[in-house]
């Protein structure tokens, strides 16, 4: 694989492969798992123990070959059947008689990079086995092209499998067989216990062939018989990141074309991707670019995408999620997410909902009928019912050291541009005003104003920003501006002055004399010494 992940835990699917392998091992109802490590053993081993914690691990050694895995694996298996005994008090009644208790019945050996192995398949074959009384059932399939495996080789007229030989071992004549090993087979516990004893490392590459058994258990009058599958998908292994992305892609066909057949509706299969572990219900509508990882589950009639991943998320009916990156989120019945929305976990909107385009939630419940439709960030906050968040809104939860909580109560109405500096409390039915920092609880039905007057400091761009782009365009700005406030006649002057400078001829203006003229005296009045005048 070139890569420094062991090669078991490349993943397609929404599984590592070995997830695979033990999903389909676990599907026949064993009495017990075993895994072999090696290669990088404790990555392997631990992700075996996540998977499955009542795996049983088994350490091979640095010999090296698949017939060696299988003998530390049969002598845990032995152990632990001795164990099992020992602790149920089986046996004839004298101390130690457990240690000659050995596993019986079948023993199923698969590889784990085979990872499109199907329960039914693997099924099939344990059954065969059990129906022919075989000492060993191996799976095989043919393909076109056989370089790289073991060639099955039959006897004329039974059937019957001689032995299997590996393309290194091979001759000419027996690399044009085009019938393959899988790597899988049922064995008789018995029969492959007594074969492994006898195993060497006698060929090209020195390793421990379990193939090797086939032979041995034939010569001792043994059935060796093959089960052979005509999908050879199915038996398929990965050696590099080629046969990986080929059977990743196989693999995505065939869930979504169970899923088309169950009612879901794939618009482009071409480009959507849905995990093993996903779960649609009928009328599921998926539209281009959608990727449905691990748990995820959507209810019918709800709308994926396009161009959406979703991790983990559970989508109620009806709702619609468009361009959107979510994970371990729960969307309501009816609500609807995005475009460009981002659900961080916790996230959980209620039914008839709505989170907006560059809308960003995180550990966040919004209530029935609630609104977050533009440019926001809600994270750690507890929304009620049928309150609309104003765009650009920020919940403020965390102080450098802890993160707060910010609850918004029902039916409020927040304003544009708001900051809730948490932990604060909105009550039911508020209102804030744009632009507003909430540093105080709002009681329930109050309007939070925390706008400051607004200040205009004229001229301030030109005194301190002269020269650039800005103080020019607010010069011709100020010049449009005094020309509209001037009267009629000064404009008139303006534009007689604007004509001189020009050269054309301007009608002066008529001379006025310096002083008025002068006006005649008044008649002469009385001065009142007159004795005709005092008389009177």
């Amino acid at each position: 694989m070139r890569s420094s992940t062991p090669k078991v835990l490349h993943g397609l699917g929404g599984r590592s492969m070995l997830g695979h392998a033990l999903a389909t091992a676990r599907a026949l109802e064993p009495e017990r798992v075993a895994v072999v490590v090696r290669h990088e053993r404790e990555r392997v081993a631990e992700h075996a123990r996540v998977l499955d914690p009542q795996v049983l691990l088994v350490d091979q050694d640095d010999i090296p070959g698949t017939g060696r895995a299988v003998q530390v694996a049969m002598t845990a298996l032995d152990a632990a059947a001795q164990a099992g005994a020992a602790s149920a008090g089986e046996g004839p009644g004298v101390v130690g008689s457990a240690a000659d208790v050995g596993m019986t019945g079948p023993v199923v050996v698969i590889a784990g990079d085979v990872p499109l192995l199907d329960a039914g398949t693997l099924g099939e074959l344990l059954a065969a086995h059990h129906a022919d009384g075989n000492a060993v059932t191996v799976l095989t399939t043919e393909v076109e092209d056989p370089t790289g495996y073991g060639r099955i080789l039959r006897e004329a007229g039974s059937g019957d499998v001689l032995g299997i030989v590996e393309e290194k071992d091979a001759d000419d004549e027996q690399r044009r067989i085009t019938e393959i090993n899988s790597s899988i087979y049922v064995f008789d516990a018995g029969v492959l216990r007594g074969a492994l004893g006898r195993l060497d490392q006698d060929n090209a590459q020195g390793e421990v062939y379990l193939t090797d058994v086939l032979a041995i258990a034939r010569t001792d009058g043994g059935h060796v018989r093959a089960l052979r599958t005509d999908d050879p998908f199915a038996v398929e292994g990965v050696n590099d990141r080629v046969q990986l992305a080929v059977l990743r892609a196989e693999l995505n066909r065939r869930i979504l074309e169970d899923w088309m057949r169950a009612g879901v509706t794939v618009v482009d299969p071409a480009t959507t991707w849905v995990d093993v572990d996903v779960d649609l219900a009928p009328d599921v509508t998926l539209l281009p670019g959608t990727q449905l990882h691990g748990a995820t589950v959507v209810a019918s009639g709800a709308t994926i995408g396009p161009d959406t991943t979703l991790t983990d998320v559970e989508v109620g009916p009806g709702a619609t999620v468009v361009r959107t990156h979510g994970s371990l989120a729960v969307i309501g019945a009816d609500a609807s997410v995005g475009p460009f929305a981002y659900l961080r976990p916790g996230t959980v909107l209620g039914e008839h909902g709505k989170i907006g385009t560059f809308v960003e939630t995180k550990n966040a419940t919004i209530g029935t009928g609630s609104k977050v439709p533009h440019l926001s960030y809600v994270g750690d906050a507890t929304i009620g019912e049928h309150t609309n968040i104003g765009a650009a809104s920020v919940t403020v939860n965390y102080d450098g050291v802890n993160k707060h909580r910010t609850t918004i109560g029902s039916y409020a109405r927040t304003g544009a541009d708001n900051m809730f500096v948490a932990p604060v409390t909105i009550g039911d039915g508020a209102y804030t005003g744009a632009g507003s920092v909430i540093r105080r609880d709002v009681p329930a039905g109050a309007l939070a104003v925390s706008a400051a007057p607004q200040r205009s400091i004229e001229g301030w761009v030109a005194r301190a920003r002269a020269g650039t782009p800005a103080a020019e365009a607010a010069a011709r700005a100020s010049g449009r501006r005094e020309e509209s406030e001037l009267s009629p006649q000064a404009r008139a002057e303006r534009e007689r002055a604007a004509t001189a400078a020009s050269g054309i001829p301007v009608t002066p203006p008529p001379v006025l004399p310096d002083q008025p003229a002068p006006l005649p005296d008044p008649a002469p009045r009385s001065t009142g010494t007159d004795p005709k005048d005092l008389a009177r």
